[in-house]
């Protein structure tokens, strides 16, 4: 019973100091994806969708919910943001080739269409980012249109 104390004990003093070295959160000032939003136009519809299921993930700005502030959380979600911004992160828009633009909203059709985004595990303290049918439709529609514009600079390329 020594050993269990001894280990309970250790883990305590381990959660405790990760409270003091907490990661650095993903927090941008100002309109963090102008760029992307005027070069793909999303309807107003769709600009909430984004709002609400993608950019916490996918963008240079995140909005924490309060238990952010208690490790190991802050770390868990610290991950599932980078990883998220590693995949596509609409704050970086103005920098993808135009063949990237095409493949990313590619992707999004195609993860949205599958339901693997948003993931499961934000809609559980994200409700208003589960989509249903017809803001899937809005989002793959629009997706589609503005990959229609950059085939076309791909063809002429």
């Amino acid at each position: 019973m020594k050993i269990v104390k001894k280990i309970a004990i250790a883990l305590l003093v381990i959660l405790i100091g990760m409270q003091f070295y907490r990661p650095e959160k993903n927090q941008a000032e100002g309109d963090y994806v102008a760029a992307f939003e005027a070069e793909t136009q999303p309807t107003p519809e769709v600009k909430t969708i984004l709002k609400s299921a993608c950019y916490d993930c996918h963008s240079a700005n995140t909005v924490y919910p309060w238990y952010n502030n208690i490790a190991p959380v802050s770390y868990w979600l610290a991950d599932h943001v980078k990883d998220g911004k590693r995949h596509l992160n609409f704050s970086d828009w103005e920098n993808y080739t135009v063949k990237k633009k095409d493949h990313k909203l590619e992707e999004l059709v195609e993860e949205v269409e599958e339901g693997k985004m948003p993931l499961n595990e934000y809609t559980w303290t994200h409700y208003d980012a589960r989509l249903d049918e017809s803001q899937k439709k809005a989002l793959m529609d629009w997706a589609k249109a503005a990959r229609s514009n950059y085939e076309s600079a791909l063809q002429q390329e």
